[in-house]
């Protein structure tokens, strides 16, 4: 399996701070915001990582992430998306990339203290998402749940005003090759974005995705709120505070920081 971390965009609801630097390499606590989502992906196995990225800094990258060796990556390789065209056409110029295997994708402002190497290791097709309770499930694809059994997702929705549920669709997701296939058969929604919401609803009608709830911290990191809440817990994690407090401290304000590190609940679409 080969990784995927989405880092484009122009980082709009964090300016001024963006028109300095690309978002992702703004720090969290005391690392740039992407290395969290590459040290993810290695923690699960993966070292073979490709950084999609965009906007007038896409050459910071660079300097920073250099080879990815001392990221624990083995072979790292950049490509540049040009348009603001979505989440699904920046992965959609992975396939060269991915050249057939399959591809976990997250997204570059995701941090996240979840070991999901388990998912990794057992995924054997199909589409496979993660899901976070959100106190602003509106701000994220949301799943629609089955009143009847609430393990199965009836569709995603993007961005809802009025969500169905309190779960997030968090920017982490396991694909086989297929993914590209249904990409290019993709339109792009009323925002003029090729949705990845929409490609998780073409597996899930096939009766191929599957979900499980991460039951680690995970915040995104793309809003000022959103931002601090990530620097916040990092920085209680590792040595301001004991982990107990650092958890505590989180939990207070952030309903998808929960109390293990592990993935739990599997789920499958029949």
């Amino acid at each position: 399996m080969k990784g995927v971390v989405l880092a484009g965009g122009l980082g709009t609801r964090l300016y001024p701070l963006t028109y300095a630097t690309n978002k992702h390499l703004l720090p969290v606590y005391d690392q740039p915001m992407i290395y969290y989502p590459i040290r993810t992906l290695v923690r699960a196995g993966i070292d073979e990582i490709i950084v999609v990225t965009g906007g007038p800094h896409a050459g910071h990258f660079l300097p920073v992430l250099r080879d990815g060796k001392h990221l624990g990556v083995r072979h790292l390789e950049y490509t540049y998306q040009p348009s603001e065209g979505g989440i699904a056409e920046a992965l959609g110029l992975c396939e060269e990339f991915a050249d057939g295997d399959d591809v976990c994708v997250i997204l570059g402002d995701n941090t996240t203290d979840a070991d999901i190497r388990p998912e990794v290791e057992s995924f054997t097709g199909g589409a496979l998402i993660f899901l976070a309770r959100v106190p602003d499930p509106e701000r994220f694809g949301c799943p629609v749940f089955d009143p009847d059994d609430p393990t199965r997702i009836l569709k995603i929705e993007e961005k809802p005003a009025h969500p169905k549920s309190p779960y997030a669709v968090t920017g982490l997701y396991i694909y086989d090759a297929r993914v590209f296939d249904y990409i290019r058969e993709l339109r792009p929604s009323e925002r003029g974005e090729l949705e990845i919401t929409d490609v998780n609803n073409r597996y899930l009608a096939a009766g191929e995705l599957r979900w499980v709830e991460l039951r680690g911290f995970w915040s995104d990191a793309g809003t000022f709120e959103s931002l601090h809440r990530a620097n916040r817990y990092w920085a209680e994690k590792c040595g301001w505070r004991d982990p107990e407090a650092a958890r505590r401290w989180a939990e207070e304000g952030l309903d998808a920081t929960r109390d293990t590190d592990t993935v739990e609940s599997t789920n499958v679409q029949a």
